[in-house]
């Protein structure tokens, strides 16, 4: 069966928790066994967004929040372990990305809350999180993180690729054989789109870009959107909510106040597949391989876009290359969480800009 773990992930489009049971082999070769999600209820997504912002109370605030969040992910676990008939006795640790709220790497700190003692005490089972403070402390991002498993997973000796896991944010791990791997945030992925959905469907994602198919692209938008200068910066380079929240495209929006709100939309979806597409152009052109992963490969309207900029590349899920999108970013935390009890390290100082490897979490005994 191999040693087990569990890996959760709640990102930064903040639809909920997922997670996966895995099994790691001598080699450290991993399986996911099983999955599991569990949404976010709107008033804990409400208030992770609240905040993002600066405002009164806020560490009572997030303490409680922590709490919720420890509650939640717990839940998470133990409904994976009931459905796989697997008990916490079994399980070596969970690995425990927690939720950002705030990412100022360029001020030498990263949040992600979560309240990983409470989970431990709900689970019985040892819990490694805070993965990116180490990170940031050697003068990192903290992030990507996943260039690292995605090398150990998705590497081909021969073939050039590139894998694109679009979450709230866009990021790219590019391998490239013969050469040191690398990867960076890129852009938006599902945030703003999500959050203009939000406000004027009322819903919390555009389902298969259906609504952004209905509209019209504007290219001067496009254009004026592309000019923030996160997208022409040298990586390594990250990103958050922190930059790219609706108050941001407020501003450009201000000068095209004839535009409908499903055009808008559109031209948010072309605004993401033109942050990965032109990365690749840039970073990666001899990639032949783009494999896509995180919420976003499920956007088929994306997918599209994506197809229509990069024509010349072979572009397909992660299934493709044995392990569903669904599951990547989930078991990329069991496997982070995997290196640190065997005192390995977890960055990848190419995409987070560190000065070195560095062992990362931090462990909460059961």
């Amino acid at each position: 069966m191999g040693e087990l773990f569990v890996g959760m992930m709640s990102g930064t489009s903040l639809d909920g928790v997922d997670a996966v049971l895995a099994a790691f082999n001598a080699d450290g070769g991993l399986m996911v066994r099983a999955e599991h999600a569990l949404p976010y209820p709107d008033e804990v997504r409400a208030e992770v967004l609240a905040l993002q912002l600066t405002d009164g109370d806020e560490l009572r605030r997030a303490a409680l929040l922590a709490n919720r969040l420890a509650d939640l992910y717990a839940r998470t676990v133990n409904e994976l372990l009931a459905a796989t008939g697997v008990e916490p006795s079994q399980v070596r640790a969970i690995g425990c990305h927690g939720q950002t709220i705030r990412h100022a790497p360029q001020d030498g700190y990263t949040l992600q809350i979560g309240n990983m003692a409470r989970l431990a005490e709900l689970t019985g089972i040892d819990v490694v999180g805070d993965f990116r403070s180490r990170d940031v402390a050697a003068g990192g991002h903290g992030a990507p993180l996943v260039p690292a498993f995605h090398r150990a997973v998705f590497a081909h000796p021969e073939r050039a690729r590139v894998i694109v896991n679009i979450g709230g944010i866009s990021n790219l791990t590019l391998l490239m054989p013969g050469e040191p791997v690398s990867g960076f945030d890129c852009g938006p992925g599902n945030m703003l789109m999500d959050a203009w959905c939000q406000r004027h469907l009322g819903l919390p994602f555009d389902r298969d870009g259906d609504w952004a198919a209905g509209g019209r692209a504007d290219p001067m938008l496009l254009r004026a959107l592309l000019s923030e200068p996160f997208f022409a910066a040298p990586p390594p380079k990250s990103t958050g909510r922190d930059l790219f929240d609706l108050p941001w495209l407020e501003r450009t929006l201000a000068n095209f106040p004839h535009l409908s709100a499903q055009d808008v939309q559109a031209t948010l979806l072309e605004l993401s597949a033109a942050g990965i597409a032109d990365a690749i152009a840039r970073y990666a052109d001899a990639a032949e391989e783009v494999f896509l992963c995180g919420g976003g490969a499920f956007n088929r309207t994306l997918t599209a876009a994506l197809r229509a900029r990069m024509p010349r590349r072979h572009l397909d899920h992660t299934a493709e290359i044995g392990l569903p999108p669904q599951q990547v970013e989930a078991a990329a935390f069991a496997w982070l969480a995997y290196r640190t009890l065997a005192r390995e390290p977890g960055n990848l100082p190419e995409a987070t800009g560190a000065r070195g490897l560095r062992i990362l979490g931090a462990i909460y005994p059961r």
